[in-house]
C-alpha cells in the first residue's frame, strides 16, 4: 500500500525572488492544493529549508522563512539541509523509515536544483519518487517543464485518486 509523504522544499524568502516569473505566478496554489490535500487524507507534510553555514540564510531570519502565503504549519516536522539533497547529512531517510513511509512527493525548488537532488536521492534510498506537477519553482520556467518530463511527475488530481484507492 502507498504511505506517502510530502516534502515543501526550500520556498523561502531568500529564494522566491531568483525564480522565474511564471512559476512564481502558479507553483504557490499548486503547493497549497498538495498540501491540503495531504491534510485532507491524513498524511505527513514535511518543511525542508536551505540553510548554507556560510551564506545562510540563517534560521531565525526572514530570509530562512517560507512566504506567509505558503500553506505550511509550525506542527508540520522541519529539516534543515546545508547540501542539495534533502537526505544528505539530515534526519530525514531514518525519520521516514520510522514513520514507514514508501513514497516521496516532491514540491518546491529549485526544480533543476536541490529538488532534483532530493529526487535522486529517495530514488538511492529506495523510496517511489515523485514531482508534483505546476508545484515546482526554478529560474527558467523551461526548465520546470523539462524536469516535470523527464521525471516521474504527477497532477494533484492524478495524486488524489491514486492515493484514495
Amino acid at each position: 500500500s502507498l504511505r506517502p509523504v510530502l516534502l515543501v522544499v526550500d520556498v523561502q524568502n531568500i529564494w522566491m525572488p531568483r525564480m522565474s516569473e511564471d512559476d512564481r505566478a502558479t507553483a504557490p496554489d499548486k503547493i497549497n492544493e498538495v498540501i491540503a490535500l495531504f491534510r485532507e487524507l491524513d498524511h505527513p507534510v514535511i518543511r525542508v529549508y536551505h540553510s548554507d553555514p556560510e551564506r545562510g540564510p540563517e534560521k531565525g531570519t526572514e530570509a530562512f522563512e517560507f512566504p506567509p502565503s505558503i500553506a505550511v504549519k509550525d506542527k508540520d516536522m522541519m529539516i534543515v539541509k546545508t547540501q542539495p539533497s534533502s537526505f544528505t547529512h539530515t534526519k530525514l531517510d531514518s525519520v521516514l523509515s520510522d514513520t514507514d513511509r514508501n513514497i516521496v512527493f516532491l514540491c518546491g525548488l529549485s526544480a533543476t536544483g536541490c529538488v532534483l537532488a532530493t529526487y535522486f536521492g529517495a530514488m538511492d534510498r529506495d523510496f517511489m519518487v515523485l514531482m508534483v506537477k505546476d508545484a515546482l519553482l526554478s529560474g527558467n520556467a523551461s526548465y520546470t517543464e523539462m524536469i516535470e518530463d523527464i521525471c516521474y511527475s504527477m497532477t494533484t488530481e492524478e495524486i488524489r485518486e491514486a492515493l484514495q484507492d
